[in-house]
């Protein structure tokens, strides 16, 4: 039995630690693999990101152990294609009926502060924004992947809103 057939069957049974072991040894193809689509660092990312919940989330059905490989590269490759698909619908505001927008802050300074916002949050409260808000998932899905109830999940997110909902109006007091 390979090493990859052994994590594999570790991961089936809910290892973890296995499933990482299997991403890690290929992490540079992976991303390798998901720059070469989306062209993008950020983009890049993400659909790993992707691809590592959905193998988490799918791992058991996948039938032969040995081509964990090219299944988990197949899926990366539909997450990198729905990243195109979302990016090829953006519409940029300055490009809207020629007109030109200005912004009141430029956008890396708004990136800045939600990176700031966030890191004011606890991880298990970052997490759940993270995974309700960026990756877009359901209440369900999230009480799964952190292995918590789903009242738990609902609720994580809602004191982590209210804790930046606070920090931003404290902050908007001090300008």
């Amino acid at each position: 039995m390979t090493d990859v057939t052994r994590l594999v069957k570790k991961a089936k049974r809910g290892n973890k630690d296995a499933l990482v072991q299997l991403i890690m040894a290929q992490q540079h193809d992976y991303y390798r693999l998901a720059y070469t689509y989306v062209n993008n660092e950020a983009d890049a990312l993400d659909a790993l990101e992707n691809m590592i919940v959905l193998l988490y989330e799918k791992i058991e059905q996948l039938k032969r152990p040995e081509s964990f490989y090219t299944w988990s590269k197949t899926i990366l490759v539909n997450e990198c294609r729905t990243i195109l698909k979302k990016r090829n619908k953006v519409v940029f505001l300055e490009d809207y009926e020629g007109e030109e927008i200005h912004y009141s802050q430029d956008l890396t300074d708004i990136r800045i502060d939600l990176e700031g916002s966030l890191a004011s949050l606890s991880a298990v409260q970052r997490e759940a924004i993270q995974l309700k808000y960026f990756l877009d998932y359901d209440y369900e899905t999230i009480a799964i992947m952190t292995n918590v109830p789903v009242g738990t999940a609902k609720s994580r997110v809602f004191m982590a809103l209210k804790k930046l909902k606070k920090d931003y109006l404290r902050g908007d007091e001090g300008e």
